[in-house]
């Protein structure tokens, strides 16, 4: 987030910082790329590199991105082809919030998954191009692009197609894949757990998937580990059963807790009583924070179990476009106490003039809707400290990210803690069947929302922060 402009001036309320206990030191100036230069050279600064766009000659259809060459039928670039073939390998069924007709860009092209799967099948990407066994590689590389159906798109979307290929594997799978999960009753239907567990079993290479990021064999009773978007509140599910956590799955959450930095903030956010907070002064306070909670990102990022895998350079480019959405995040669960107590505090005493209030941006609106809900969201979870490790990780790990050197590495990566995720909440919370694709959907509002904030005003945010925290902390009240 590129921003040069300097804090907005400050109304009447009292002089300077002299209401706050502890007065918050001065603010270095703003940081070029939205991160601190200065604690990623500790990393090593010359690996960090500019792509160079003079080479570029053609441009993906789906993204106008540059092109890499032929994948799937279509001219595209990496990023594209590579969700391309995660949306339909995973069987992925995505949800548009807005009107299924998003901008598709190279910056905007990771806020809506639902209309860049969409454009992807409207431009011809063929699905049938892809590899039955997931590896790298086409299938059959003369394949070029398709044309299909309005109705067969919206079968894909819907994940209609994905269920009837399901309701195929369970009726006419042979008995290498029976078992008493997954047999159709004598009515020749699925039974009420079929669908569920054959939608599993079908996931092309998924048990394979598994071994190789899990690094362990699978128990018998993690063969039915469904898709996260198996799950509806309406479809059958089977009951719970007692089970058991992989043994890998607990140490490498135990290793991701443990790079977390779960003490309190140390920002002060006290204030005398009876002073009024001019806009100035809460700008500075929520730079502070911002800081604080940016600088414990890059701590974090030291300390991850596999830090060790990746280059400099990848990280760099990885913390450069998440960082505000890992703060977003932690602000929402581990830091929530803080925020929407002690900061709800100072920003109550906060008044906005008349002249903020009129000129407040739609933008801006819907940020504070979004954030709304979003809070709501996570309160009603009540998001452990394992889950939100997971959920980090998983946001963080982004393979769709410009300027990366081993996407491939990353994807490995995301998927493993994806499966260590979902088998820990279905552990853990075995009654709440849909607890992990509610947690995995919080994850593209949080990116929504992080790319919307971006485009509010600086001088707007104060008052973006006082109507949040105040309608959050209010409502949570009156439960």
């Amino acid at each position: 987030m590129e921003r040069d402009e300097r804090p907005p001036s400050g109304g009447g309320g009292g002089g300077g910082s002299a209401g706050f206990l502890e007065p918050p030191a001065a603010l270095p100036p703003p940081p070029r790329n939205g991160f601190c230069q200065d604690e990623l050279a500790e990393l090593d600064p010359s690996t960090i590199s500019v792509p160079d766009d003079r080479a570029e000659q053609r441009t993906c259809l789906i993204c106008g991105d540059r092109a890499t060459g032929l994948h799937y039928g279509i001219i595209s670039c990496e990023g594209c082809k590579g969700f391309f073939k995660r949306s339909i390998c995973n069987k992925r069924v995505y949800r548009c919030s807005r009107d299924k007709n998003c901008v598709m860009s190279r910056k905007q092209r990771n806020r809506c998954q639902y209309c860049r799967l969409l454009k992807c099948l409207q431009m011809g990407m063929n699905r049938k191009a892809i590899r039955e066994d997931g590896m790298p590689g086409g299938r059959n590389k003369s394949i070029g692009p398709v044309q299909i159906s309005e109705e067969e798109i919206e079968r894909i979307m819907s994940g209609q197609e994905f269920e009837e290929e399901a309701t195929h594997w369970s009726n006419h799978g042979d008995s290498d894949h029976s078992s008493p999960g997954n047999r159709a009753s004598e009515s020749n239907q699925p039974s009420p757990g079929s669908t569920l567990s054959s939608r599993s079993v079908e996931l092309n290479g998924f048990m394979a998937f598994r071994d190789q990021y899990m690094g362990m064999s699978v128990p018998p009773h993690y063969q039915y580990i469904p898709h996260l978007f198996s799950y509806s509140a309406h479809s059958p599910l089977l009951p719970p059963q007692a089970r058991s956590l992989d043994p890998q799955s607990y140490s490498l959450i135990h290793q991701l807790v443990s790079a977390e930095d779960l003490e309190p903030l140390g920002t002060p956010m006290l204030i005398e009583d009876g002073y009024a907070v001019t806009q100035a002064e809460l700008f500075a306070l929520l730079c502070r924070l911002a800081d604080e909670l940016l600088f414990r990102q890059i701590a974090w990022i030291k300390k991850l179990p596999f830090f060790c895998e990746l280059s400099i350079k990848d990280y760099t480019c990885l913390l450069s476009s998440t960082w505000q959405e890992l703060i977003l995040l932690s602000s929402l669960t581990v830091y929530s106490k803080q925020i929407f107590g002690e900061l709800a505090d100072v920003t109550a005493k906060y008044s906005p003039s008349d002249e903020e209030l009129h000129r407040f941006s739609d933008e801006g609106m819907e940020v504070i809707e979004r954030l709304i809900y979003l809070y709501h969201k996570f309160h009603q979870l009540k998001v452990s400290n394992e889950e939100y490790a997971c959920m980090k990780a998983i946001n963080f790990l982004n393979q769709d990210i410009r300027g990366l050197t081993s996407a491939s590495q990353l994807e490995q990566l995301n998927k493993r803690y994806w499966y260590i995720c979902q088998d820990f909440t279905e552990y853990k919370y075995t009654h709440q069947p849909n607890r992990f694709p509610d947690l995995m959907m919080c994850l593209p509002e949080i990116r929504y929302i992080a790319g919307k904030m971006v485009n509010v005003p600086l001088e707007q945010l104060p008052l973006l922060f006082k109507v949040v925290l105040h309608s959050c902390k209010t409502s949570v009240g009156k439960e």
